[in-house]
């Protein structure tokens, strides 16, 4: 599908939403710069949208640099996003970049390509894209004496979910299967967040760690592996939505617009070298998912083919965020229902 942009504006009230869920954002970012690696992909679209909301709506003073492979192909697909002299662009790749002798004071790295393909077809270029990505920018936040960055990890990391265990708690012990280059990505995310660990004790870089599990929103690839995203586009297109299996594991999904409050409060105020699991709690088999957004569609088909193999495993993924609750006293955020809405009617638009 093309690219989304919002012109017109339709994420205002998502915006201004983050911004009342953000009130230490403005007085922490004023008069400072920010890099963001990965600030072209699903997170960093969000990220830029809600900046540039406290920037043009909010009167914040923030000097933002983006590394990118391609700046003139996204200035060219969202021009709304690259509004000098707020947005400067580094050209390069995360895993072999020269940067610049720029200040900086906070960095957000979340470049990494979640491709399932490029794991299975290419782990070691995946372990390399997240490990030397990585090890790059904290070279960078060394030399320069950047005070604070947040890792974008993932819950991956966690490897598979036990029978019976509700979410993965920070504090679980599990981990992929190391002798699976299936596992190139959750083990690569891994010996990075080990990374930010060791640059942490030994040059005092504070790096909170965010585990993100699955989104939904605006600006969500359609094309790709996320079960949400193929069967929105099914919706879109009127075709019936296929499940393979069973549709039994189950999954959660946070709308954007709490993803981005909960990155920002932990680049601020997470403790460094801890990790925080971000996303939903409330758990939806992906059988019940494609008939939730089925729904939203009238007269669109769900057909179940029940291809499921007995050596198939458990293929959960929800996490426990009491943590984040708890730390950062925060117990609100959008159903699913208001999320997926959200989500069809601002496709819908664009389209």
């Amino acid at each position: 599908m093309e690219p989304i942009h919002d012109p017109a504006g339709m994420l205002n009230n998502d915006l201004a939403y983050v911004m009342r869920h953000s009130p230490g954002l403005i007085p922490a970012l004023n008069d400072r710069t920010l890099l963001i690696t990965g600030g072209t992909g699903f997170f960093g679209k969000w990220m830029l949208e809600s900046l540039l909301f406290a920037i043009r709506e909010r009167g914040l003073r923030l000097k933002i640099y983006l590394l990118s492979r391609d700046p003139e192909r996204f200035k060219t697909q969202f021009p709304h996003l690259c509004p000098a002299p707020y947005v400067n662009f580094l050209k390069g790749d995360v895993t072999c970049y020269d940067f610049p002798e720029i200040k900086v004071d906070f960095i957000i790295h979340a470049a990494t390509e979640a491709s399932a393909k490029l794991t299975a077809e290419e782990p070691l270029v995946m372990i390399d894209n997240i490990i030397e990505g990585t090890r790059n920018v904290l070279e960078f936040a060394r030399k320069q004496q950047v005070k604070r960055m947040l890792f974008m990890s993932s819950g991956a990391v966690y490897g598979v979910q036990p029978a019976g265990l509700k979410g993965f708690p920070e504090t679980f012990s599990g981990s992929p299967d190391t002798l699976s280059p299936a596992s190139a990505y959750a083990e690569a995310k891994r010996a990075a967040e080990l990374l930010c660990a060791c640059y942490n004790k030994l040059y005092g870089i504070e790096i909170p760690v965010a585990r993100c599990f699955a989104f939904v929103g605006p600006y969500l690839n359609l094309d790709i592996h996320y079960a949400i995203g193929n069967f929105i586009r099914n919706g879109l297109n009127g075709e019936t939505i296929t499940i393979k299996g069973d549709g039994k594991p189950l999954r959660s999904y946070m709308y954007a617009a709490d993803l981005v409050i909960w990155l920002f409060r932990i680049l601020l105020f997470g403790k460094p070298s801890e990790a925080y699991n971000v996303g939903s709690d409330q758990a939806i088999s992906i059988k019940d998912l494609a008939f939730k957004v089925a729904s939203f569609f009238p007269g669109l088909n769900v057909e179940v083919l029940n291809q499921t193999r007995p050596t198939d495993r458990n293929q959960d993924y929800v996490p426990d965020i009491t943590k984040f609750k708890n730390e950062f006293n925060n117990h609100n955020f959008l159903n699913l229902d208001e999320s997926l809405s959200k989500t069809i009617t601002y496709h819908k638009n664009s389209l």
